[in-house]
Order: structure tokens, then sequence, then C-alpha cells
């Protein structure tokens, strides 16, 4: 099967747990959001091998606007006071990849086919792996009783969980054709703590530059201090802060761009910003900043 019927059948499979959620949410059947997983269904039924990019760009686009309606019907459920359902939890041990938001070549020149492919199927693919290994043996050691390789599972946990979890920021944190600055109150808070846009660009710049060995750059949402912060974190997650919230994630491990760069990680990194999805960054930025601790 080639990569573009695993991300076919990961949409299907994603379009059938929306059907299910929406179903025990009893969703009105004219609802909007039914149509469009219904039209999405006709579209990919329809392909034809093999499958052209325009047609991938299509499902595409429906997958995107599927998120952005649930994040709606999620808000107005909350604003109308009725009870919050969340989707279902992911039981230990059942985290599964994440569908990349465009095609392996969509963020070419800047970061090849080649490397996303492997980043993405083989990478990332490891730490969900790791993620749900390390869940399982934590559960099997809570039925038993057994903690001896309790420290050994805590730290898998951590690597494995981290990396899973920042590399599904990481593709959403790029588009093609991205780039430029973000807008609104994000923007506003960049050039309130960093003295402007340009003052970020060059911290956040030389802090992924400057990571120690491998790891990633990291612009969070800090609830406590009330205000955005770069941090660096080594590996996936040494060095870095508790309690904040991360925005926009650059991974700097040579997997990232070796294939490419070479080891010029500071040319990725200046061509990183030409696919930027501010508008993702601007949405986890909007959902962020509404939690606030008491600053100390």
């Amino acid at each position: 099967m080639s990569k573009m019927n695993d991300y076919i059948h990961d949409v299907f499979k994603w379009n059938k747990e929306l059907r299910a959620f929406l179903e025990s949410e009893n969703v009105d059947e004219n609802n909007e959001l039914w149509q469009k997983m219904d039209r999405m269904i006709d579209i990919m039924e329809g392909i034809q091998n093999p499958l052209e990019n325009h047609e991938l760009f299509e499902i595409q686009n429906y997958v995107e606007e599927l998120h952005s309606d649930m994040e709606t019907y999620f808000a107005k459920r909350q604003e109308l006071g009725s009870v919050y359902v969340t989707p279902p939890h992911v039981a230990a041990g059942n985290h599964t990849l994440p569908p990349l938001p465009y095609a392996y070549n969509a963020l070419e020149p800047y970061i090849s086919e080649e490397i996303m492919r492997i980043h993405h199927d083989k990478h990332h693919q490891s730490y969900v792996d790791g993620l749900n290994k390390a869940e399982k043996e934590l559960q099997k050691a809570r039925k038993s009783g057994d903690f001896s390789l309790v420290k050994h599972w805590s730290r898998e946990l951590a690597f494995h969980g981290s990396g899973h979890y920042l590399h599904t920021i990481f593709w959403n944190n790029m588009m093609p054709k991205g780039g430029g600055k973000p807008s609104g109150s994000l923007l506003k808070a960049i050039e309130k703590y960093f003295g402007s846009f340009e003052a970020f660009k060059k911290q956040f710049t030389e802090a992924a530059k400057q990571v120690e060995g491998v790891g990633w750059a990291v612009l969070v949402w800090s609830p406590r201090a009330h205000h955005l912060e770069i941090l660096q974190s080594e590996r996936h997650m040494l060095l870095t802060q508790w309690d904040t919230i991360p925005l926009l994630v650059l991974d700097v491990w040579e997997h990232a761009y070796y294939l490419q760069y070479k080891n010029d990680r500071a040319d990725y990194v200046k061509n990183w910003w030409n696919i930027v999805n501010w508008k993702d960054v601007e949405q986890r930025f909007m959902k962020a900043s509404e939690l606030k601790w008491k600053p100390f």
C-alpha cells in the first residue's frame, strides 16, 4: 500500500470516529458537519489510482475545515452553557500516528519529500510506539504492584511521549506557502514581550541554532507569568520549563534536516520561517492565553 493510500485510510478512520462521536452527541442530522463528512467520503470513494495531487489537496482542505468546524462546535457548546462532552480519551497504549495535514512534498523546496516521509513515517511512528509501550508497561506495574522498573518506564514515557506530542504540534505549525508574520493578539503579545517581531524572530532563530546536541526551540505561553517565552529543549524534554504551553516548535534533531542541509542547521532554520503556519500558532495562542494562574 502506498503512503498516499495510508493517508486516505487514516482519514477514513478519522471520519468514522467523528461520526461515532457526533452520534453519541445526538447532533441533528441536518447539521452541516454531517454534510461535510459525507462529501469527504464521496470524494475519497471516487478517487482512482494513482491519486492525483489536486485530489489529495481537496481531501486535505476538507480535513482542515472539519478540524476547524469541530473546534467551533465545542466552543459554541460551552458558550450555550451545555454540558461539555469530550471526545473519547486515548486509553493507555492506544496512541496513533496523526496524518500529515498536507502532502509529503508540500513543504518543498524548504523541506524535502524524502525527509518528510522518513521523519513522519519512521521517526514519529517510533515515538508513538515507544509511548504506547511505556504506558502499557506502567499499566502492568499498577496491576501487579511491581514497580521495580518504574524509573526506566517513566523515562521512556517522558522521552517518547514528549517526542510524540511535539511532533504532532510541529506538523501543524507548518504549511505550504506559509511564513510572513502573525496577526492580531499574538502579534501584539510578541511585540509587547520581545519588543518587536524581528527581535522575537532573532531570539527564536538563535535558540534553535544553539540547542546543544539535539532538541527543539519552543515558543510557549506561561499561564503563571502571563506572557510568552522562548525555550530550548534538549532531546524532547530536558532543560525546559514546566507549567507552560507550547505554541510554536522547531525540531532541530539531525533527522529533521540532515539529508537536505547536511550539517548546516543555520540554513535549515533560516528557510523554515518560510513555511510557518501562523494561523495554527494564533489558534493555539488564543486557547492557551485563556489560562492564567495567579502570577508569582
